[in-house]
């Protein structure tokens, strides 16, 4: 049997035989100490996992008017993550034990001496930088990144939702996809979901088509000759986009409040009738797409006339001498040219309205109500009905469950400008 053979097999038996086959004593011991380390701490992995299996069996309760702490199911999901990412870096390093005896093996087999223990510390100082330099992010990564992220979506598999299944008066089960079954089917929910989703997606075609067309217009009209002070009229137009935008939802709520209202104000002034900018169904989505076009398209604005200045004045020079007019040439020449540049941002920006929290919640806070939507108004979308029902609802399972739905969406999206970018580019460099 080979030596890279013998080595990896000793390795599975335990951390840091292979090593001491190998003549690598001093790895060797530490790792057998890591896994000692781990045989001790044996229990306590096996209370981490079975907190996350069976999440408390006594809740909280009051005994002869004493209070009595019992078991918290979100606190014991916590320390079961906790538990299971650290089971997962142990499988990562016994893995690396096996592969690392195994090549050491190798080298062994070919007649090459094997470092010593400082030689692999200065290789490993040398070689290895990178990811000591990144294995801080690494944790840091792990622990505040994914961990609360596994934690979303193991809560859409329990019932951790009020009244009846809110810690620690109550304890959380798991419930496999009963969740997403109740949310695709069950009445009320379901068709508020369809609801709140279906207007989600017109709002993210209409918001985004708005400010990508407009912010097209406004650059086709500024890049004219006709026009004079191109400079006084760009710095006119980027101040919606360099104002914070919470500042200027917050005061646009106020310009459209129907009541006490500006805008309402002049119509009146004027002899015409007050609208309702923000309680009439139809009016409050005219409305939040209004103030989405006014705030984001000296975006697209500043983007096409970029694009637009680097197009070659012969293609122009050529297209007016075959006969073609200036609205021809905008639709042979400018617009693809446009579209060709700004497709991956045209993606990018859907699936960023398609979670635009900041302006639905500010403007309008979802509403006008409509009492048929369970927790949702007529302008809620997908992200701010999840808001609602975290915060306002404690209905944490059914939020976690449209939180999944939302990001297989936008991973979907973000992985079609991903491509169409990485297209692009294979093509200009083929070009």
């Amino acid at each position: 049997m080979r030596t890279r053979t013998i080595a990896a097999l000793l390795s599975l038996l335990g951390m840091g035989i292979g090593q001491f086959y190998n003549r690598q004593w001093m790895k060797g011991l530490l790792l057998l100490l890591v896994e000692c380390g781990c045989l001790i701490a044996l229990p306590a992995w096996k209370k981490g996992i079975r907190m996350l299996i069976h999440l408390g069996e006594q809740p909280s309760r009051l005994v002869d008017g004493q209070f009595m702490p019992g078991d918290h199911s979100i606190f014991m999901m916590v320390q079961g993550l906790l538990t299971a990412f650290g089971l997962l870096l142990m499988a990562l390093l016994y893995a690396w034990n096996v592969r690392d005896a195994f090549l050491f093996g190798r080298l062994r087999e070919s007649g090459v001496r094997v470092p010593s223990f400082r030689e692999s510390l200065k290789r490993l100082g040398e070689e290895g930088y990178p990811f000591l330099l990144m294995s801080p992010a690494f944790m840091i990564t792990l622990l505040f990144t994914m961990l609360p992220i596994a934690f979303g979506v193991l809560v859409a598999f329990t019932n951790y939702a009020g009244p009846n299944h809110l810690p620690p008066r109550h304890l959380v089960d798991w419930v496999g996809f009963q969740t997403f079954k109740d949310l695709l089917t069950l009445g009320s929910w379901s068709g508020t979901f369809v609801s709140v989703g279906l207007w989600t997606i017109v709002w993210a075609v209409l918001a985004t088509g708005s400010t990508f067309f407009f912010g097209l217009f406004v650059a086709v009209v500024v890049q004219h000759p006709a026009v004079r002070f191109k400079k006084l009229w760009r710095t006119i137009f980027i101040v919606p986009y360099a104002v914070p935008g919470f500042v200027s939802i917050l005061i646009m709520r106020n310009l459209f409040n129907g009541s006490f209202g500006p805008l309402n104000q002049y119509l009146q002034f004027f002899g015409l009738p007050a609208m309702e900018w923000l309680s009439d169904p139809m009016l409050a989505k005219f409305t939040v797409l209004l103030v989405n076009l006014w705030l984001a398209f000296p975006y697209f604005m500043f983007m096409m006339t970029g694009v637009m200045s680097g197009i070659s004045k012969d293609l122009y020079e050529a297209a007016e001498v075959d006969g073609a007019g200036r609205p021809r040439q905008f639709v042979s020449i400018t617009l693809p040219m446009v579209l060709l540049s700004t497709a991956p941002l045209l993606i990018m920006n859907f699936a960023f309205n398609f979670t635009n929290f900041n302006l639905i919640y500010l403007l309008t806070e979802g509403n006008p109500v409509n009492n048929a939507l369970k927790f949702a108004g007529e302008t809620d979308i997908l992200l701010s009905w999840i808001f609602k029902l975290t915060l306002e609802q404690n209905q944490f399972n059914l939020a976690s469950a449209v939180s999944i739905l939302v990001f297989i969406v936008i991973a979907s999206f973000s992985i079609v400008q991903f491509r169409f970018t990485r297209a692009q580019k294979e093509r200009d460099l083929v070009q």
